[in-house]
Parts: structure tokens; sequence; C-alpha cells
């Protein structure tokens, strides 16, 4: 059935229906759009929403539990569009994160950089000796400085120590 075919007595009950079934599916496809601009922007929105509910002015026996139930419907379509897994999260802001007195100069910041550097050298830490157990007996471990020396000595004939 059309609007054009509905009984002129019909007309506003449909009206509400559609409004009731297809409002909220609008909000949440609209919601979701503003998403994508992060959720401080939809922090704004559900404010701006809410207020605009709460200054209309409603001429209806029940206007307070409707704006209530509006009210409703704005906070708990948002919170869904917030907790989807594509909802777009605002970035930390870097300021609240900065050291007080650091500077903006990446050459400043260089500096500090090679500074911070410089002053942890050597690491406190010396390297770890790592060992294993095989089997078989020791092997004598030589360093380059040994393997050329003998190698020498071979050439010349003599024997390696």
């Amino acid at each position: 059935m059309s609007l054009h075919t509905l009984h002129p007595e019909r007309v506003d009950e449909t009206r509400m229906q559609a409004y009731s079934t297809f409002g909220p599916l609008l909000i949440q496809s609209l919601a979701q759009k503003l998403a994508g601009q992060g959720m401080r922007e939809l922090d704004k929105i559900e404010q701006s929403l809410v207020r605009l509910i709460e200054e209309t002015n409603v001429a209806a026996p029940n206007a307070e539990a409707m704006k209530e139930f509006a009210v409703e419907l704005i906070v708990s379509t948002l919170r869904n569009v917030r907790e989807h897994p594509d909802a777009k999260q605002d970035l930390e802001q870097i300021e609240e994160r900065r050291t007080e007195g650091r500077s903006e100069n990446p050459g400043t910041l260089e500096e500090q950089l090679q500074s911070g550097l410089e002053d942890s050298f050597p690491a406190s830490d010396p390297p770890a000796v790592v060992s294993t157990a095989i089997s078989g007996g020791a092997k004598d471990i030589v360093g380059t400085d040994e393997v050329l020396r003998r190698k020498k000595e071979a050439r010349r004939g003599q024997p390696a120590n």
C-alpha cells in the first residue's frame, strides 16, 4: 500500500510507525559514518543531539517521557557505534605526553639524543659470556692472530705450540 492509496485517517499513524521504525536505523547509519571522523566528534554530536531533544517543546501529554526515550536512543546508538570494531579511535594527544621543557627544534632534539647516547657508553652491563656443554671434551678456541701464527709456523716447518 502506497501513500496515495492510504486512507486519510491512517496517515498520521503510519507516519509515526515509519519514524519509529526507520529513525533508529537512520541515526545508526549516520553515526557510523560520522565515527570515521573520530570519537571526539562523535561525543560532540551526541551532546548536540541530547541538547536538541531537551530544548525542544513538545505538545504531548507524555512529552518528558518521549524526550527520555529519545535521549536513550541517541546514547545507546552512539555507544554501539563507539564499540564497533571498525570505529576510528582518536589518536592520543601528544601534547599531554610531552615532557615539559622539551624542545620542538629537530636540531636540538638530535643534540640531546647524541648526548644521551654518549653518556650511556660504555653500557653498564657487560656482554654475557655464553658457554655450551658439548660432549667430546673441550676444544682449544683460538683467535685470528693465533691461527695466522700457526699457519706461518707450519709453512716454515716449525712445530706449533
